[in-house]
């Protein structure tokens, strides 16, 4: 089972400090030794981002930053365990409560990823998805 691991900060205050970026290393690491972690990556404040509205056939672009934005995204872990307990556990070691934002309140939110199977779509569907990862994946080693 793919689990996502989403950080909400309670705001974007630059980049974390070195001895920060050390502590989320070592955890990054960990993951990556007990062969569960798929991706991860931080994301860029909300001023660089933009959003594309969608209201019938009409779509709205617009910038950022989000004023109004009442829970940051500041970056995810993908990660492939046995439940969602595991990926709870893993989610529990993050060292945010100690090195990386003390004293400050960050929430962890931990969402299953879907696969195409798990959905009522055609097994012709199914193949066309796993032949896109494959190229995909290919594409990504040169």
């Amino acid at each position: 089972m793919r689990f996502m691991m989403i950080v909400k900060p309670p705001a974007y205050t630059g980049l974390p400090d070195p001895a920060q970026f050390e502590a989320m290393g070592r955890y990054n690491d960990e993951l990556q030794r007990a062969g569960v972690l798929l991706d991860l990556n931080g994301l860029a404040p909300t001023a660089q981002g933009v959003r594309v509205q969608f209201s019938g056939s009409k779509r709205t672009v617009i910038d950022g930053p989000f004023a109004e934005a009442k829970e940051l995204i500041g970056g995810y872990w993908i990660i492939q365990v046995r439940s969602k307990e595991e990926a709870v556990e893993w989610a529990k070691r993050i060292p945010f409560s100690t090195e990386v934002h003390p004293g400050e309140h960050v929430e962890v939110e931990i969402r299953q990823i879907l696969e195409l199977e798990d959905l009522p779509v055609s097994p012709e569907r199914v193949a066309a998805k796993k032949a896109l990862e494959q190229k995909a994946l290919e594409q990504r080693k040169h």
